[in-house]
């Protein structure tokens, strides 16, 4: 008993000692503009250079660092958005104990030499990619990402919606640098434009990167809402064509502590219009199409951010997408030929159906204590559900005036599950060399059910199926060193890939399976501190697709079938690429030059339909593989603010392909067509234009213009299109509130117009409702300043996302 004793007593007088020879560190860090405390700001006591001790401040800013020796120190605190503070403690037998009030100033926001202003958009070139961070200029195109898209350099979206970076379709869309179970033009219809932050051209992503696009990766960054306490934010708008057209979105967030809990519900519906046709000279026939879609689409999103503690975070959410279309399609054909048989088709179709997408997310991202070292786990899947059902009424009249008619039933039920697993790794080894690695295991499974039936004939039903799986299993590994004035990045990806797709159960079946090694390079030199230079190869590869290769009607005129090709086969790319970034004052210059080299491109191919084709004027339109064949293309993107109520941001793009394949020739004598090899040259050239007037601080005026120069295809030759956008915002109730206006394509000149010899000499044009009028409006509510609460972004090394949609 009195050794117990003795040893309590001990013991406390061991710790009384050191209490008394210990010192202690407290306060509190606010912000200088509004006196608000700021929570999770790092606080780190440093002796020598070395840290000693470190906290993180609680939810009221408070802060306090115990049992510290007593001796000089310094203080250095933290935060996101904000200027570092350095302090000096002093800690003796005097003053044993320290408390700290500082008042954080808040830091503007600079990339690399180019001004960053919330009113206008910028460009800013990094060694793997071009980031458009969206200003408010952006967000006044229209209500969508798919309206803005056409304003980022080098991007184009046709009047269906389908994107195109540099010229080239095969571009892969990320959300936040995770893939979506949508297809990109309806993915980009539903998100509107206010919540998107930056935009990444990615056209030579690195190993990092899953490989497919030939063109590159274009990935949408949204605003992460991770404000403390309750905030929110509203947008709306109307688009005013020959209908209005509606959409609204709201983003809510509660941020307590260590939870962060985030939804998002938005809507937009309409009635979309587009008309055009397509005239045959050899036979002089006429086909004139108009299109009405009907859509109506919802997006709801909840998930929640939890910080387990400073090394910790996870992460969850949910997205349902649900969308219902009516499409309806009137096709009426003029046969001027003098045909005997036939004097005109009149088709009217209706295309109807629901589709549904699931999204779930789990993340999870540990932080070492070394700065930049981190360890990331995601899983992520998808389960998408869709339905078609068209409805065909065929009326032909001949020369006497007799008719008949054609009435069908097509019904296309499709599901696809989408399911990823992947980790990522990075450790900076020292100040000047990172190593990076990762690995992924991603899995598809699609199903499709055709069905037509008859109503005027019994012996026209027909039942197919398709299935397309792909299981695809990836591992990379990057290693990149930096240097004075030199830095560089080598890195390998290994891929296993396996299809499997199988019509009617057995009937038809394609198998295919192949390891690959995909490499990349990056080499920087900085100049100086306002040029640099950059130099990199990749290869990259484009899969068919399931709308490329299921075999089933897409959609379909009286001329006119589309379907898939089930034996297409993949693409390769190696491409090499240039680029030059210069700093100005008062603004940047960007520009890049690049080389490819193309395996077996995929390509759309127009043939005769021999199966079903008595008066020889069927066509399908399908995909087809070309021959090897080379790409190059420059471009140049500049931004500068001439004065401080105006700035410019022109671009030009040029691209050029040399195409090498069969196509067909249809003989009108005979009646039958044969396959002609051509080698042509096949270039494009855009041009944009965006300048900005500030009148004061809350009113501006902004003038937009674009050009697409004309291109000889393969197949078919494009003409030139362009219009001038003019647009106007204004701004009040403190920043919080936005109205905006923008009158699009002022001097409705917009058209899709071309011609071809193949298969058979015919020209036609398309337009759309180019020539619109959008009113918008944003609020925003809620005032605490954005908290630094990581969580994982797959494939981007930001921290923004959650709070959007996808």
């Amino acid at each position: 008993m009195k050794l117990k004793f003795l040893l309590f007593a001990l013991l406390g007088v061991m710790a009384t000692a050191q209490a008394q020879n210990s010192g202690t560190v407290s306060g509190k860090i606010t912000e200088k503009s509004n006196n608000a405390p700021i929570s999770y700001a790092t606080v780190s006591i440093k002796e020598n250079g070395k840290v000693v001790s470190g906290v993180n401040t609680d939810d009221n800013g408070d802060f306090t660092i115990k049992n510290l020796a007593l001796k000089n120190y310094t203080i250095e605190i933290q935060y996101i958005g904000f200027r570092k503070y350095i302090g000096s403690i002093l800690l003796n037998e005097n003053k044993k104990e320290a408390i700290v009030k500082v008042a954080l100033e808040e830091e503007a926001t600079q990339l690399k030499g180019v001004n960053i202003v919330s009113e206008r958009s910028t460009i800013e070139q990094k060694i793997d990619r071009k980031v458009v961070t969206v200003g408010k200029d952006l967000t006044t195109a229209g209500a969508s990402a798919s309206d803005i898209m056409n304003n980022i350099p080098s991007v184009n979206v046709d009047q269906d919606g389908k994107l195109s970076l540099r010229g080239n379709d095969n571009v892969r869309v990320l959300i936040d640098g995770r893939p979506s179970n949508i297809d990109p033009a309806q993915l980009l219809k539903q998100i509107p434009s206010t919540s998107i932050k930056k935009i990444e051209l990615i056209t030579n992503p690195s190993a990092k990167y899953n490989p497919e696009g030939m063109s590159g990766i274009i990935n949408i960054i949204l605003h992460k809402n991770t404000n403390v306490g309750f905030n929110g934010s509203y947008s709306g708008g109307i688009t005013f064509g020959e209908t209005a057209k509606y959409n609204q979105s709201l983003d809510l967030n509660y941020k307590t502590g260590k939870v962060n809990l985030f939804g998002n519900v938005g809507q937009n519906f309409g009635t979309y219009f587009n008309d055009g046709f397509i005239k045959r000279f050899d036979q002089d026939v006429v086909q004139n199409i108009d299109v009405k879609n009907d859509n109506d689409s919802y997006l709801y999103k909840i998930g929640m951010d939890y910080l387990i503690d400073d090394h910790n975070t996870l992460s969850f959410y949910t997205n349902q997408n649900k969308s219902n279309g009516k499409g309806f399609v009137n096709t009426d054909i003029d046969y001027n030929n003098g045909d005997p048989d036939i004097k005109n088709i009149y088709q009217t179709s209706k295309y109807s159906g629901p589709e549904k997408t699931g999204t779930y997310n789990l993340a999870y991202k540990h932080i070492f204590k070394k700065e930049g070292h981190t360890l990331d786990f995601e899983g992520n899947y998808s389960d998408s559900k869709e339905s078609q059902n068209a409805y065909f009424d065929t009326k032909t009249t001949a020369p006497n005036n007799t008719a008949k008619n054609l009435i069908y039933n097509d019904l296309i039920k499709g599901d696809r599950k989408l399911s990823t697993l992947n980790i990522d790794y990075v450790n900076p080894l020292n100040e000047k060399t990172t190593l990076e690695a990762g690995a992924e295991a991603r899995i598809t499974r699609t199903g499709n059910d055709y069905t037509r039936t008859g109503v005027t004939f019994s012996d026209q039903n027909v039942n197919s199926n398709y299935t397309y799986d792909t299981d695809i299993y990836s591992a990379y590994v990057t290693f990149g060193q930096k240097y004075k004035k030199f830095s560089y990045q080598l890195g390998a990806r290994f891929e296993s890939y396996k299809v499997a797709a199988n019509l009617n159960r057995g009937q038809q079946k394609f198998d295919d399976d192949y390891i690959t090694l995909y490499p990349s390079a990056y080499l920087t030199y900085n100049l100086n501190e306002k040029n640099t230079l950059q130099l990199s190869y990749s290869r990259r590869v484009d899969r068919p697709s399931l709308e490329q290769t299921k075999p089933l009607r897409e959609f379909s005129t009286p001329l006119v079938t589309s379907l898939g090709n089930p034996e297409l086969r993949p693409q390769f790319t190696n491409s090499v690429e240039a680029n030059y970034t210069k700093t100005l004052e008062k603004g940047s210059f960007t520009a890049g030059v690049y080389v490819r080299s193309i395996n077996d491109q995929i390509s759309r191919v127009l043939y005769p339909d021999n199966v079903d084709n008595e008066s020889g004027n069927k066509v399908i339109l399908s995909y087809a593989n070309f021959d090897r064949n080379t790409a190059y293309g420059f471009e140049a993107s500049f931004n500068y603010k001439i004065a401080k109520w105006w700035d410019i941001s022109p671009s030009i793009d040029f691209s050029s392909i040399k195409q090498q394949g069969y196509v067909s020739l249809f003989d009108p004598v005979t009646k039958e067509s044969d396959q002609v090899e051509r080698k042509i040259t096949v270039s494009a050239f855009n041009a944009r234009m965006n300048s900005n007037f500030k009148v004061n601080k809350r009113l501006s005026f902004l003038l937009f213009g674009f050009y697409k120069g004309p291109s000889d295809g393969l197949q078919n030759n494009s003409h030139e299109m362009y219009k001038i956008d003019m647009g106007s915002r204004y701004t009040l109730l403190n920043n919080k509130m936005n109205i905006s206006v923008r009158f699009n394509d002022v001097f409705n000149t917009m058209k899709y117009a071309f011609d071809s010899q193949y298969p058979y000499p015919h020209a036609g044009q398309f337009t759309w409702e180019s020539q619109t009028v959008y009113l918008g409006l944003t609020y925003n509510f809620g005032g605490a300043k954005i908290k630094n609460l990581q969580r994982k972004q797959r494939e981007d090394n930001t921290s923004q996302g959650g709070g959007g949609m996808f």
